[in-house]
């Protein structure tokens, strides 16, 4: 009987991992929707989508989506898996435009392929990371000076976002809901790990529970997992799937790529061609994400415009001349729009 290799187990959990993902997006969608006609929207701070059971089924789908993630992670290398999460943008983005009738611009296709190939050059060339013994060892890590600066500047970011933006801008921007989401998800990441790190040990034997750093990780885990989730539905209930799901994949890769070089020092050694190549990469992903803020902007303002159709039926305009200055009175004149039978002569 052929053997598989580790490898190949690997790249068929990183892609059913993507699969689970993208899926999971349309279904939180859906769900989102049904719950908006029986209360308040996720994005006006309503929490109807929790009884809902496709919102369930979504997230059920997404627990599966990164389980399979983790796993693959077991299997095969970072450089392997971790390219492979663009392809749930490309899953959600196809069943977007075929199930949930959104339509993605070229411009947005064009930012869509310049936010994957970015991401893709800088995941590729980002550096293996070591992996620690003990949780006692990622709290030495997390416990620097480098590491507590960047969570103390992303707490401070989040919580200006979430007190002086979202409320003014959260409905039009969607930089805030998806910046809140991804700052958060990448303590979400290293704490995850360290929970990993102290699953595995317990397992070999060398029981973890007993320091006070396992149940801390856990913690610092749950509350950024959970707010993460809360922006994100309120992100995919304001703005279209099909712009969320990019930006969200750009935006959180990232950010998890800097906490971990940060906190790990994956790029200490690293050679100045690899280095120059993530530049290269972020590049193109700020590149990506610009485009997909303009083919979003576009649209809007299309739309904006184009309040009706104005192929069906006729607009006719009465406008009283009775007064002696018509430009200064036109204020008070009158219009009746949209007839369906011709105007009147």
């Amino acid at each position: 009987m052929m053997q598989v290799s580790d490898n190949a187990k690997g790249l068929a959990l990183a892609v059913a991992s993507s699969a689970f993902i993208g899926v999971s997006f349309i279904l939180k969608k859906i769900g989102l929707r049904r719950a908006a006609k029986c209360g308040a929207r996720a994005g006006g701070g309503g929490y109807t989508y929790l009884s809902e059971p496709l919102w369930w089924a979504g997230m059920t789908t997404m627990l599966l989506g990164e389980v399979a993630n983790f796993v693959a992670y077991i299997f095969a290398p970072a450089v392997l898996v971790t390219p492979l999460g663009a392809l749930s943008i490309i899953v959600s983005s196809v069943l977007a435009h075929f199930v949930l009738k959104e339509r993605l611009e070229k411009l947005g296709v064009l930012g869509c392929v310049s936010c994957i190939v970015g991401s893709v050059v800088v995941v590729m060339h980002a550096p293996e990371e070591h992996m620690p013994n003990s949780v006692k060892e990622i709290w030495n890590l997390a416990t620097q000076p480098g590491f507590l600066a960047y969570a103390m500047t992303t707490m401070l970011l989040v919580g200006t976002l979430v007190l002086f933006f979202e409320p003014r801008y959260g409905q039009t921007n969607i930089l805030v809901y998806l910046g809140i989401c991804s700052s958060m998800g990448s303590l979400t990441v290293v704490s995850i790990k360290a929970i990993g790190v102290a699953i595995k040990l317990t397992l070999d034997g060398v029981n973890q529970a007993a320091y006070p750093y396992t149940w801390f990780f856990l913690m610092v885990a749950i509350i950024c997992g959970v707010s993460q989730i809360n922006y994100l539905n309120k992100a995919l209930d304001t703005f279209n799937l099909a712009i969320v799901s990019p930006i969200y994949y750009v935006m959180f890769t990232t950010l998890t790529i800097v906490a971990s070089g940060i906190m790990f020092k994956d790029w200490a050694g690293q050679s100045l061609s690899s280095i120059a190549s993530e530049l290269c990469g972020l590049i193109t992903i700020l590149s990506g994400t610009i485009l997909l803020h303009t083919a979003e902007e576009g649209a809007n303002n299309s739309a904006a415009l184009l309040p009706w159709p104005l192929d069906k039926g006729s607009i006719s305009w009465c406008i009283s001349l009775s007064s002696d200055n018509l430009l200064k009175n036109v204020e008070e004149d009158y219009f009746a729009a949209l007839q369906n039978s011709p105007a009147p002569v």
